[in-house]
């Protein structure tokens, strides 16, 4: 994810010749490059092991934290996140210098709370977006399953998720079906192909070789080393997990 992020932030600074890197613990930058970078793309891992030594060079020279998912306070990276706010302020409180410290979530109940950790002027620095502010609007729809067997619910909110992506992919508009856990979402695809097959439904999901980007799909498809991403193409289906192969 974070080659991901940077790549894009790379392609959009381009333009302004800033340069923008990966640091990750994948990924290793001499002194030279490190000092020739305006925009690092981290994780709360690697910056807190970064930042713990508390001389380093570069942590002194940020003077803009992003903190992308800040709902993740919650998770198990949590204490992590918090540590790195912490030291962050304790820093700006030390050395006399101004560090802007942004929090972005797109799935925060509480975020005034968040704000006040961060100790952003709930007034002037904190900012909710709410559906008036989507170029597409977005309507919300709950469906209550009264289903005792575990496995006849799965099943039953499976067919539920079916059928309103069958009536999306009748509409020639693409489905987006998020669930718990990366392995669901692999078994996830393959019980919609099975339905979309069962149904004889499967010819509104498969990709169109008149499609001006179907050649361009298949070439990149060709170097993709997941079997099962190849094998749900064919039926116009992906998947998409933080754990998949770059």
């Amino acid at each position: 994810l974070a080659a991901e992020v940077a790549a894009k932030m790379a392609d959009a600074l381009r333009p302004l010749a800033l340069q923008v890197r990966e640091f990750t613990g994948d990924m290793q930058l001499t002194r030279k490059e490190i000092a020739t970078t305006q925009l690092f793309v981290t994780t709360p891992e690697k910056w807190d092991v970064v930042t713990r030594k508390g001389s380093d060079a570069l942590a002194a020279q940020v003077g803009l934290l992003i903190l992308d998912e800040v709902h993740l306070l919650n998770d198990d990276r949590g204490p992590v996140i918090e540590a790195l706010v912490a030291r962050t302020l304790r820093s700006v409180e030390s050395a006399q210098v101004q560090v802007r410290i942004v929090g972005l979530s797109a799935t925060l109940p509480n975020y005034t709370d968040v704000a006040l950790f961060l100790r952003a002027d709930p007034r002037t620095g904190l900012f909710y977006f709410d559906a008036s502010y989507r170029p597409v609007p977005l309507a919300q729809e709950y469906v209550g399953v009264k289903v005792n067997n575990p496995m006849r619910r799965l099943q039953t909110m499976l067919e539920l998720a079916y059928e309103r992506v069958y009536e999306v992919a009748l509409d020639g508009k693409q489905a987006m079906v998020f669930v718990h856990a990366r392995n669901d979402t692999v078994r996830t695809a393959k019980a919609l192909r099975d339905l979309a097959r069962a149904e004889g439904h499967l010819a509104h999901f498969e990709p169109q070789a008149d499609h001006p980007r179907f050649l361009q799909a298949q070439r990149e498809l060709a170097k993709c080393r997941s079997p099962e991403l190849r094998e749900l193409f064919r039926a116009g289906l992906g998947v998409h997990h933080a754990g998949m192969f770059r």
